[in-house]
């Protein structure tokens, strides 16, 4: 009786085996359609449409100025191309001319897109992509090893920039840095001490900076 036991669970695990091996193999090669140039298709043999982001857009992402988008028009690459944001908010498409980008999340603007391809193209399926953000930034200034222009990280504080820029230079008063901020149409001053940072006293000083903020380091 243990023999015809053993038997049976060596039986199942080759089975088992070979069903994970001829569902790697299958993986592993294009099917037909794929071959073919088609689109990948699911269970439900409908086309499978690629993410409107990558992987480090949060989905909530926000188009801005300046940033640089990938339009994708599936089977229609006269109109699929890379394209800037304008300071307006707009981009440009072939039929489509002036679109308003800024404001809206990559989803969204795919969805606008779609909508207006309807009038000449059946069925049309858009993907968009932020392949550069570049309205998300911050402002270094003043004596700083590197001064210059910052993406601005998500959660990212005056001294994770003052970190970044590469330390200070011998004529730095590290004491006396702030941020310059727009808020409500006119320009604020931020007073913070790196001393104080380091050493985490007035936690309160090292603010979480805003697209646009500048750091000055007199």
């Amino acid at each position: 009786m243990k023999r015809w036991t053993h038997l049976a669970i060596v039986t199942g695990l080759v089975l088992s085996a070979g069903q994970a091996l001829a569902a790697q193999v299958q993986g592993e090669h294009p099917t037909q359609d794929e071959k073919n140039g088609a689109a990948p298709k699911n269970e439900k043999n409908l086309p499978v449409k690629s993410g409107s982001q990558p992987a480090q857009i949060n989905l909530d992402y926000k188009i801005g100025p300046q940033d640089m988008l990938r339009v994708d028009v599936w089977k229609e690459p006269d109109i699929s191309r890379i394209v800037p944001v304008r300071p307006d908010g707009k981009i440009s498409l072939p039929l489509l001319n002036d679109v308003q980008a800024g404001g809206l999340t990559p989803i969204g603007l795919a969805d606008v897109i779609r909508d207006g391809l309807k009038n000449y193209i059946t069925d049309p399926q858009v993907t968009v992509t932020v392949s550069e953000i570049n309205s998300l930034r911050v402002f270094v200034t003043g004596e700083v090893t590197r001064p210059g222009i910052y993406p601005l990280l998500p959660n990212m504080t005056v001294l994770q920039a003052l970190t970044g820029c590469g330390g200070f230079t011998q004529f730095a008063s590290i004491k006396k840095i702030y941020v310059l901020r727009q808020e409500d149409g006119k320009q604020v001053k931020i007073p913070t001490n790196y001393k104080r940072l380091l050493s985490a006293k007035k936690p309160e000083e090292n603010i979480f900076l805003k697209s646009g903020d500048i750091v000055v380091v007199p």
